[in-house]
């Protein structure tokens, strides 16, 4: 069984303060992917280059206390890529690739922190922008290799994927664009959304994010914006699935797929 985690950190050394690492050394998983560093390589150094056992990769974002993704893994990649040859974007530390090639088979765990509109309308316009990038980006990808995309998608897809869908229509993380986005990547490109796939009717107990606003989290109103997105050969190896909830290291909850191969 490899066992792979997708995390928005909302900070690395917040994270870290609030029992991250205990936690890892606890579950033990092959890989963790993690958005939103919000450290630069200087702050890692010395002090994150590995949780509990797992060796650090980064791609680090060129604004100070922003962005930014990792991946853990106790597996030696054969190649690291940093970037997904957008400027734009690449200069945020939003994407992550890890590849894990043998002669029989070529296979990558991406890990990538897609932008948030909440902030306004630029930003919105940003997200557009890197929606259109991306989408060509993995189907010319999905030709070349098997992959993996953990990611905080900041995208709630469908209705049961939030608690307060109507109230949420004409917002960011759920506006039609958005979720037609979703749907063409899920029906056209033939990626499949691992966790739909093994729970495709579960509700609250599928929230991965809260807003720190009120009692979002006391009282469960919450998002399904965390995902793992994977080409068919590994989606069906997926066996088992858990949303994390007992202890809180941000805003989001880890995400974990046990999936039936070994690399």
């Amino acid at each position: 069984m490899f066992t792979l985690t997708s995390l928005n950190l909302n900070g690395i050394r917040s994270a870290s303060s609030k029992g991250l690492e205990p936690w890892l050394a606890k579950v033990q998983p092959d890989c963790i992917c993690v958005q939103e560093l919000r450290a630069q390589a200087a702050d890692v150094s010395g002090r994150f280059e590995a949780l509990a056992g797992l060796q650090g990769h980064f791609h680090h974002a060129q604004k100070k206390g922003y962005s930014g993704v990792a991946a853990y893994t106790r597996h030696m990649p054969s190649d690291v890529i940093t970037g997904f040859g957008a400027p734009e974007f690449d200069a945020e530390g939003r994407y992550l690739e890890l590849r894990f090639d043998t002669p029989r088979r070529k296979m990558s765990v991406i890990g990538c922190y897609f932008p948030s509109g909440t902030t306004g309308e630029e930003r919105q316009q940003a997200k557009y922008r890197f929606l259109e990038l991306f989408y060509p980006h993995l189907t010319q990808l999905k030709k070349k290799r098997e992959f993996i995309l953990c990611a905080d998608v900041n995208i709630a897809h469908q209705e049961i994927d939030l608690k307060n869908w109507k109230s949420n229509q004409k917002n960011s993380g759920f506006l039609p664009e958005e979720r037609a986005w979703m749907t063409k990547l899920l029906d056209k490109a033939k990626l499949v959304d691992v966790y739909r796939q093994l729970h495709p009717n579960a509700t609250d107990t599928a929230y991965t994010w809260w807003s720190n606003r009120g009692q979002a989290y006391a009282n469960n109103v919450g998002w399904r914006i965390d995902y793992h997105l994977a080409t068919s050969g590994l989606a069906s190896t997926a066996r088992t699935a858990s949303i994390y909830k007992a202890e809180k290291f941000s805003d989001h909850a880890p995400l974990t797929i046990g999936y039936d191969f070994k690399l």
